[in-house]
């Protein structure tokens, strides 16, 4: 059985060399080995191929018996045999196609969640926060990460980062007449919305969801957004999201949450353009963003 284990060895000549000899007299194979230095001590991640029956319990008693401190691990597959380097550049070309999938490119690169755990394990878990502009992404998991990893990390949100911002600036496509640049949007607000009009035409609409709809914890609303495809990439979602933001805080909302599938790739560079702050996260194919709203100017109804 393959296990990918963690744990801190003394930084001192011979401590890898003494673990190395312990797990070969114990019929235990170290497949894959990878090195975080530290200033106190080094954390090491080993593959290990364990004789039949061995659990945690046996693995944790050889590697301290070794030296080893703050031991933590799991069962894995071939899978954690991947060249490192690879798994990173692989990382990145699916971030550059797809920057929305983020938090779970990057919790699958640091074999981290991107949803907090339920239960005895949410209050030992490290979280790692990322920042792409001022959208925090956060990644969570029972061994700790190292600074290596929070460095490795902060590069991976600063390549979403750039990404996006490509996008952002990206000029808008022609959709014909119905699209034409010649016609300007009349933003319309009620009690609980923002729509953009055209010609007679709603083309957008943001509108704040009643109490209780959705999952959204106390002093939030869920907030549901749409843009016409063809008045999409024309700065209509940023000033929609913007609009409907700043009428929730008139409303004494603390925060807005807005959920899309994952691979709905405007999501991202629409909360960026509008210059709000937010957190993200994913759970399996949905999206989830939150806005913090109570500190900014209500809108006039």
């Amino acid at each position: 059985m393959l296990w990918r284990v963690r744990t801190t060895l003394p930084d001192r000549p011979g401590s890898l060399a003494v673990l190395a000899q312990d797990c070969g007299d114990a019929g235990v194979n170290i497949l894959g080995l990878q090195i975080f230095p530290g200033v106190d001590g080094v954390t090491d991640e080993l593959v290990l191929r364990t004789p039949a029956g061995w659990g945690m319990v046996e693995i944790a008693q050889l590697i301290e018996g070794s030296g080893g401190l703050a031991v933590s691990g799991a069962a894995c597959t071939e899978h954690a045999l991947v060249d490192q380097p690879t798994r990173y550049v692989q990382a990145a070309r699916t971030i550059l196609a797809h920057p929305a999938r983020f938090p779970e490119v990057v919790a699958q690169l640091f074999d981290a969640e991107a949803d907090p755990a339920q239960g005895v394990l949410a209050p030992v878990q490290d979280v790692m926060e990322m920042r792409v502009g001022d959208i925090g992404v956060q990644v969570r998991r029972t061994a700790p990460f190292t600074p290596t990893e929070h460095a490795r990390g902060a590069a991976m949100a600063d390549l979403v980062s750039e990404v996006l911002a490509r996008q952002i600036d990206l000029p808008a496509t022609s959709g014909g007449h119905a699209a034409g640049h010649d016609a300007h949007p009349e933003f319309v607000v009620d009690e609980d919305g923002i729509a953009a009009w055209v010609e007679g035409s709603v083309v957008g609409i943001a509108m704040i969801r009643s109490e209780g709809s959705g999952m959204v914890e106390a002093g939030g609303r869920a907030v549901s957004l749409r843009v016409d495809p063809q008045w999409q990439r024309r700065g209509i979602g940023t000033r929609l999201l913007n609009d409907v933001a700043r009428l929730a805080a008139g409303m004494g909302v603390q925060e807005i949450v807005l959920t899309t599938r994952a691979d709905n790739q405007a999501v991202l560079p629409m909360v960026l353009a509008a210059g709000l702050r937010g957190r993200i996260r994913m759970a399996s194919d949905v999206l989830t963003v939150r806005i913090p709203v109570r500190d900014l100017k209500p809108l006039p109804v």
